[in-house]
C-alpha cells in the first residue's frame, strides 16, 4: 500500500472514530423518555413540582349532580371534554361543573360505560381552553412519584403526593369491574373520584383516580392507556343514548347553585396562588374588564414582580345581591432596596360577574406593617 492510500485510510478511521465518540457523547446527554412523554430538549429547564401542581390545577374541575353525587374531572382535549368516573355522573345527563377560576358551568355526559368506571362530560364553554397532556403509550412502574388532584369532601383542587405502590391490581365494586389498576399511596376519598393521577417529573396524566380503601392511605387509579380508545371514541361520536336516559327526552334545565361567598373566596385564593407561582398572565385573566382597561398587563406584572410567598392570614366576606366584598389580611415578602422583608397588607376585593363569569372587579390596598 502506498503512502497516499495509507493517509486516506487513516483519515477515514479518524472520521469514523470521531463520529462514534460524538454519538456516545450526545447519547449520554439526551434524557431518557419518561412514561411516553416527549423527550426534554438538552438544556431545557424542567418544571418544579409547584409549577406542575399549578399547571395541573387549572384543568381540574369539581362536578356535582342533582343526584347528590360529587367528584372531580379534568380537561383532556380542545373540545371542552372532561374525563371522569362513570359512578360520578351515572343516571344523569347534565352536571354542574366548577372550574379552577370559580366559574360554574353546565356539562353534558356524552359517553359513559356500565362496566368500566369511565365517562366523558362535554362543556362547550371550555373548548380551546387548554388541556392536560396524557401518557398515551406506556405505563407507570412501582416507585414512580405521583400526585393526585381532586375535590375530597368538596375541598376543590386539593393536592396529595405519593408513589405507585403496586400495579396490576383488580377490584370488583358493583356494577364496575376494575382490572390492571395502579395501586397508589395517595388516599382516594369521596370527591377525589375522577381526578387525575399525574407524574411529578413530567406533569403528564397517568391515570384516573377511582377508588380507595376506607380509613386507609391506599388508593387505586385506572391507567389512562387502558381506556383512552374508549374515551376518544365518545369524543368523536357522542353517545345518542345514555343508560336509562334518552338524549331526546324532555328534561328540566339544571339550576345553578349560587354560592357567591364560597366562589368569591376561592377566586381570591386562586389569584394569589397564580401570583406565588409567577403566572402573572393567568392572574391577569382573573381581573374584570374595567380593571384590565385601567391597568395594563405590564403595569399589573410590575406591581407584583417584587412580591413572593403571599399567604392569606384572615378573611372577611360581605355579601350583596350580585357581588361580594372579600377583605383579606395577607403576609408577603416584598423586595425593598435589593432585599426582602416581611410585610402585611389589608386588601379589599370587589368580586362579581363580568360577562357571566365571576371576576375580581377592583381592589383597595392598605399597608399594615
Amino acid at each position: 500500500m502506498n503512502w497516499k492510500a495509507m493517509l486516506i485510510s487513516l483519515g477515514v478511521l479518524l472520521l469514523l472514530g470521531g463520529g462514534f465518540l460524538t454519538y456516545i457523547e450526545l447519547k449520554e446527554n439526551i434524557p431518557r423518555q419518561l412514561n411516553g412523554s416527549p423527550l426534554i430538549a438538552v438544556g431545557e429547564k424542567t418544571k418544579s413540582l409547584k409549577d406542575i401542581i399549578f399547571e395541573t390545577q387549572k384543568y381540574v374541575v369539581m362536578i356535582e349532580t342533582d343526584n347528590g353525587d360529587q367528584g372531580s374531572a379534568f380537561l383532556y382535549n380542545e373540545h371542552g371534554d372532561l374525563i371522569t368516573n362513570a359512578h360520578v355522573v351515572s343516571g344523569v345527563r347534565e352536571v354542574r361543573v366548577k372550574t379552577a377560576d370559580a366559574r360554574e358551568l353546565i356539562g353534558e355526559v356524552i359517553g359513559i360505560s356500565t362496566e368500566v368506571d369511565v365517562a366523558v362530560v362535554r362543556v362547550p364553554e371550555l373548548a380551546n381552553s387548554g388541556s392536560l397532556p396524557l401518557v398515551k403509550y406506556e405505563k407507570a412502574s412501582v416507585g414512580d412519584e405521583v400526585l393526585s388532584i381532586g375535590s375530597p369532601l368538596g375541598l376543590q383542587n386539593t393536592v396529595t403526593t405519593g408513589m405507585i405502590s403496586g400495579v396490576g391490581r383488580s377490584l370488583q365494586i358493583s356494577p364496575y369491574t376494575y382490572s390492571d389498576l395502579y395501586q397508589i399511596s395517595t388516599p382516594i376519598s369521596h370527591g377525589n373520584s375522577g381526578g387525575p393521577l399525574v407524574d411529578t417529573s413530567t406533569g403528564y396524566v397517568l391515570g384516573i383516580n377511582s377508588a380507595g380503601l376506607e380509613n386507609s392511605s391506599i388508593g387505586f387509579s385506572i391507567p389512562i392507556v387502558n381506556v383512552l380508545p374508549l374515551i376518544e371514541g365518545w369524543s368523536m361520536e357522542p353517545m345518542t343514548m345514555l343508560p336509562g336516559i334518552t338524549l331526546n327526552e324532555d328534561s328540566e334545565t339544571v339550576e345553578e347553585t349560587k354560592r357567591l361567598d364560597q366562589l368569591a373566596s376561592y377566586l381570591v385564593a386562586h389569584f394569589y396562588d397564580a401570583i406565588n407561582i409567577g403566572d402573572y398572565v393567568y392572574a391577569y385573566t382573573l381581573l374584570g374588564n374595567s380593571w384590565q382597561e385601567g391597568t395594563s398587563y405590564v403595569k399589573f406584572r410590575e406591581s407584583y414582580i417584587a412580591t413572593r410567598n403571599i399567604s392569606i392570614d384572615d378573611e372577611h366576606i360581605t355579601l350583596g345581591d350580585e357581588e361580594a366584598t372579600i377583605t383579606v389580611i395577607i403576609s408577603a415578602d416584598e423586595r425593598v432596596d435589593g432585599s426582602y422583608k416581611l410585610t402585611k397588607r389589608q386588601i379589599s376585593f370587589r368580586v362579581g360577574y363580568d360577562d357571566d363569569q365571576l371576576k375580581l372587579l377592583n381592589s383597595k390596598s392598605k399597608q399594615l406593617q
